[in-house]
């Protein structure tokens, strides 16, 4: 057998994704090159590794073995690449970071420079709802989140970020009259949800059941890109955060209705666990965050 450490990272990729296409993604690679490994990869075993079914990609239980120890293979190499940077005097390591989907807007501003005065730093970044960064700060599987609505069952320390404002918006071809709208307007909308798990939605639920405001009209989407697209569509309106449509403001595909009691304004908070036990780049990146925080609100985010 011949196989490439290349290989077995994108057989690896495909296995913990289960398609070409976000291995692919993931990877920064097209697919037809993922697919080509993947073939050169397979053509060195009898058994299959992988089988498709109704035109979706499983890993067959022999895959499966092979997965786990394309693995420990990956991750030694690793080991021995941190260990080298290391005895050089790098900071080396991996550094694990869960954020909301609105936080993708904020937290790259906050890595940047960290991540490239350190590149024996290895960054996974994973952009999911509310209730999914929670499960893995739960599990441990990560060192940081990035919540704009403090968790109820967890003990955890945070680092305030910054402020996270939500507004209502609609699109540009949306009419109404003066300069601030009462709350009934709630009444005369569709307003479009993100789905349940999502902190905005949570945000936006409290904002309408504490001050009384029935919904007559709504729509649940799955992301903050697709609500986005949906009210620029002029599908409805949604109060969404303003730190994510910063683009769609400027060149006038959204507007913002000035309504009663609004903006809700919240904290974009850096929580880990309590007693949280850190790697030397964990405890490297709070420090620079701690340090760091302000000037880069300064730098990137004066127009919020």
């Amino acid at each position: 057998m011949h196989y490439t450490l290349h290989q077995l990272q994108v057989f690896l990729k495909v296995s913990q994704t289960e398609s070409i296409t976000k291995a692919a993604e993931e990877l920064h690679l097209t697919q037809p090159a993922v697919s080509i490994q993947l073939k050169n990869f397979q053509d060195q075993f009898e058994i299959p590794l992988t089988e498709v079914v109704g035109r979706k990609l499983y890993v067959t239980d022999f895959g499966k073995e092979i997965a786990i120890a394309a693995e420990r293979i990956v991750d030694q190499v690793n080991a021995i690449n941190y260990k080298t940077m290391a005895f050089n005097g790098q900071l080396t390591g991996r550094l694990k970071i869960s954020v909301v989907s609105t936080g993708k807007y904020v937290m790259p501003y906050f890595l940047g420079n960290f991540i490239r005065k350190n590149p024996g730093v290895e960054l996974k970044l994973d952009v999911t709802n509310k209730a999914m960064v929670l499960n893995s700060l739960d599990e441990n599987e990560i060192d940081f989140a990035l919540v704009s609505i403090l968790p109820e069952a967890l003990q955890v320390e945070k680092v305030e970020l910054m402020e996270n404002k939500l507004l209502l918006v609609a699109g540009r071809d949306f009419e109404f009259s003066g300069q601030v709208v009462d709350k009934h307007i709630f009444e005369k909308i569709t307003l479009i949800y993100r789905e349940v798990g999502s902190g905005t939605r949570l945000t936006m639920e409290r904002y309408l059941r504490s001050n009384n405001i029935p919904v007559t009209k709504k729509l649940e989407l799955t992301s903050n890109e697709a609500v986005k697209q949906a009210v620029i569509a002029g599908l409805g309106c949604s109060i969404m955060p303003l730190i994510g449509i910063k683009n769609e403001l400027k060149n006038g595909d959204l507007k913002i209705i000035a309504v009663e009691g609004l903006p809700i304004v919240t904290n974009w908070n850096l929580i880990f666990l309590k007693n949280k036990k850190f790697s030397p780049v964990a405890e490297s990146f709070l420090e620079y965050i701690r340090l760091e925080k302000n000037r880069i609100i300064e730098e990137n985010f004066d127009w919020i």
